[in-house]
C-alpha cells in the first residue's frame, strides 16, 4: 500500500508519483486540473482519475473539465 499523499485518496504508487512530479498533493490543486491534464501525466490512468474523481465529489470539488 503506497503512503497516502495529503487528503489524496489511495490511487497507486504510479499515479501518486506523477502528482508529487506535478506538484499536485491535495484535493484542491487536483480541482484545478482537468481529466484530460492528469490522464496526460505517465502513470495516470482511467482507474486513478475514477478514485480522484469520486473523492473530489464528496469534497464537493469537481475536475476543471
Amino acid at each position: 500500500m503506497p503512503a497516502r499523499i495529503g487528503d489524496l485518496p489511495p490511487i497507486g504508487r504510479p499515479a501518486n508519483s506523477a502528482l508529487l512530479e506535478a506538484g499536485i498533493t491535495t484535493l484542491t490543486q487536483v480541482a484545478a486540473h482537468s481529466r484530460r491534464d492528469l490522464l496526460a501525466l505517465h502513470g495516470v490512468g482511467p482507474k486513478a482519475v475514477t478514485i480522484l474523481a469520486a473523492a473530489l465529489a464528496e469534497h464537493g470539488l469537481a475536475f476543471a473539465d
